[in-house]
């Protein structure tokens, strides 16, 4: 009997890991696409791509954060209007911060997401 390795050889795919944060921009167009479809293809891809694990896990963080941080915001509307201050940032942030860190992914680099919050480490 034959052992076959099932062990796939990790590949470099600096598209895919672009993908992966631009699909966070789905959030715009379907409200809740972009947590979903990064996390998709976090999990789907992290052992066989190379910097998917690392880049994932940012990806899911700055998410969870931004919906923390939505969710906190709303209350704060009633303290004289700084939740409405904090919703613009919070929007302006999450439409920048992808698209920055898609281009520093098909660079090779490694992601960088200020005001992110660690729940996966």
């Amino acid at each position: 009997m034959e052992i076959v390795n099932q062990k796939a050889a990790l590949r470099s795919d600096n598209s895919l890991l672009a993908i992966t944060h631009l699909s966070q921009l789905l959030t715009y167009v379907t409200g809740f696409g972009g947590l979903i479809v990064p996390l998709f293809i976090w999990l789907t891809s992290k052992d066989k791509v190379i910097g998917m694990d690392e880049h994932g896990k940012a990806i899911i963080n700055f998410q969870l954060s931004i919906i923390l941080l939505i969710i906190l915001s709303i209350p704060a509307i009633l303290l004289f209007g700084l939740g409405i201050l904090s919703l613009i940032f919070v929007g302006i942030v999450s439409f920048v911060l992808p698209i920055v860190n898609a281009v520093r992914a098909s660079n090779g680099e490694s992601p960088s997401y200020f005001m992110t919050f660690r729940f996966f480490s």
